[in-house]
This record gives C-alpha cells, structure tokens and sequence, in this order.
C-alpha cells in the first residue's frame, strides 16, 4: 500500500501550508475534468492522503500505525474526489475571491483643490511659493490609531480576526463553502470599541498647513500643480490624497504675454522717431538700452532676445519686443509751430494730397495672432 507522503511527494516533516501546496499542484494536473477518467484512481489517492495528512489528529494517528490505526480509531481514509471547497480552490482558489488577510482599514484620503495666485514675474522666471491651505490631517492625539488613548483596536469576536466569515450550502456536487467579509468589523477583523474624542474615530481632523509649492518657470494661467500626497489625510490612517495649486495670473502694468514671448509698447517722440537715438528701458531683468534707427515708424518692433518668459520644461526664454508708438505732439508754442511749418515747407509738405491705403495690422495684434493659430 502506498505511502501518503509519496504519494503526494512531501517529506514526513512536510508541514501544513507544505502539503496542502502539493495537493493543489497535484489536483490541477491529476483531476479527471482534466486529466480524463483515466486518471481517476490516481486522482482519489491524492484526496485519501490529503484528507489524512491534512488533519492533525489523523495524521499523528498515521505516522503512529499507519492506515490501520486510523481504522482502529474509526477514521477511514476517503472523500472520493474530495470537498467542493477544495476542488474550487485547487483550480480557481478559495470561493468568494482570492486568499487574503483582514482588510486594511485605512481609505485613501480625497485630492484637494487650492488657488495660487502668481504674479508675472513668477512666471518668468519660476518661484517657490508659501500655502496655507485648510486640510484633513492626522489627528494628533490618537495619531491615526482612530481609537482612544491607551486603547487600540480589538479581535473581532465573530471572524476571530480574519475579517472573513464562511457560509455552507449543500449543492449536488457536496457543500459549497462562500465566504464574505464579516458584518461585525466590515472586513477588518478588528473593532474599535473605544473610539477617539479628538476625531471620533476617523483618525483625521481639520486644520491648516503650510507648506511650499515650487512654481516652474512658463506656467499657464489655469494651469494645475500637483503636490503627491499633500491632500487630505486618508481616513483611518489611510493613505493621503495629492494637493493640486491651480495657477491664477495677476496683470502686469507694462508688460504682456504672447507664449513665450513678452510685449510691450514704447512711446517715442516725433523727433526721436525721425532722428533716431538711444533709449533706456526698465525690463523685468533689469534696466537695457535700446538703439531706434532714424526713420522709425509707429508699429516697428525692437526684440530682446532672451529676455521672455522662461519656456516649461524646455531651456531657455522667450524674447521681450518692444513695440514703437509715435507720439505726435499736441501742445505747440509759437516757436515750435513756426519750426513745424518750416520743415513742412522744406519738405513740400504743407498741403500733401490724400492718399488712402489698407489698414495695417498693429504690431501687438500680429504678435498675438501668431500664437493664437
């Protein structure tokens, strides 16, 4: 007569989990749904050794006597094919889902929305921002233990811990083994008996945080910065949720933004516009000199290079172009008049005839449409 151990092929000190992995392996190749009915036999002796070995009190009877001291103790080796239950499990694991432990309590906490505000010279050049934003947080007495100082969480008295509870149905193929989490502790195999007054038992409370967000330079109005795990605090200790800064961005007095590039108008007098000379100018990195050529009509554009916005992760900047406005003068004393209408005569300009053309797009409007497409 075969040994149970070889037949299952496990050493004599195999242990519980040792042997019922080599039943499993056994079962899947050896079951006659399978292996067809051929392997039948073969199949039933692995269910005889696996219905002793896998009992304690049988298997101590065994390893004493062998097969004859479990008759002599009114144990007969058997079970035809075996449990449902075991069956399903070999080939599809334990019914109601797989193998698993009591589960974890905590819940992941939500994402939170803030707004921040930026002015244009953080968007050029990047900055680090201070937040203070109303958040759930751990709760500071129990700590996320969710239950009262001193006290923690208890066996569940119904699952004995597993978080699991077992239902057995009588089906034609033998009893059907289900299992669902256990009503009494929702699946945790703990209660808490003795719940936190800070928090009452949640593990988290509401308060206000500071922290720091790092704006990366060419950041867009509406644009979204994620902060990984500086969300809510997730319930029960759970893991927290991601902080995300929605950017909002003040005007500038001077200075606006096409895509990369900034722009801005200058206002230059007649006589510079026709003379030409050299102009200083206050940009956002400082004071630079620009040359205006003679001749210099309203709606040229002088660029800077590099003196843009900073591109989002990409090198470099974008440009700054300045726009030239022509300012015509208004206010003339009779001196200044009587110059005007010398040059005009000088120029044969006094009664120009009219000479219509197309409108010409302005420079800011060309500037614009170009990254508008």
């Amino acid at each position: 007569m075969a040994d149970f151990y070889d037949i299952l092929g496990v050493a004599r000190d195999a242990s519980a989990s040792d042997i019922k992995k080599a039943y499993r392996k056994l079962a899947r190749t050896l079951h006659p749904d399978v292996a067809g009915p051929d392997k039948a036999e073969e199949f039933k002796a692995v269910n005889e050794a696996y219905d002793v070995l896998s009992d304690e009190e049988k298997r101590r009877l065994y390893d004493m006597g062998g097969e004859e001291a479990l008759s002599g103790a009114g144990f007969a080796p058997g079970g035809g094919f075996g449990s449902f239950e075991d069956i399903f499990s070999a080939f599809f694991g334990p019914m109601g889902g797989p193998s698993r432990g009591p589960a974890p309590r905590g819940r992941r906490g939500q994402d939170a929305l803030v707004s921040l505000d930026l002015t244009l010279e953080d968007v050029v050049f990047g900055a680090e921002k201070e937040l203070t934003p109303t958040l759930m947080v751990e709760c500071p007495v129990c700590e996320g233990s969710c239950a009262k100082e001193g006290t923690g969480p208890t066996t569940c008295g119904q699952c004995q811990g597993t978080g699991m509870v077992q239902r057995v149905t009588n089906s034609i193929l033998g009893q059907m083994v289900t299992t669902a989490p256990c009503p009494a502790c929702q699946g945790h195999g703990t209660v808490i008996l003795s719940p936190c007054h800070e928090c009452s038992g949640q593990g988290r409370v509401r308060a206000v945080q500071s922290m720091k967000v790092k704006v990366p330079a060419g950041v867009e109005e509406g644009m979204r910065i994620r902060m990984p795990g500086k969300g809510d605090a997730g319930i029960e200790g759970g893991a927290p949720g991601d902080l995300f800064a929605e950017v909002h961005i003040e005007p500038h007095p001077v200075f606006s933004r096409a895509g990369d590039d900034l722009v801005c108008e200058l206002r230059i007098p007649m006589t510079s516009a026709a003379l030409g000379t050299t102009m200083t100018i206050e940009t956002l990195d400082g004071t630079r000199e620009i040359e205006i050529p003679a001749g210099t009509p309203s709606g040229d554009v002088i660029t800077l290079s590099g003196l843009g916005v900073g591109r989002l992760h990409r090198e470099g900047r974008g440009d700054l172009r300045v726009g030239m406005t022509v300012q015509t003068p208004t206010k003339l004393d009779d001196a200044q008049r009587d110059l005007l209408h010398a040059l005009a005569r000088l120029r044969g300009e006094e009664n120009p005839p009219a000479s219509l053309t197309a409108h010409r797009e302005s420079i800011f409007d060309k500037i614009r449409g170009r990254f508008a497409r």
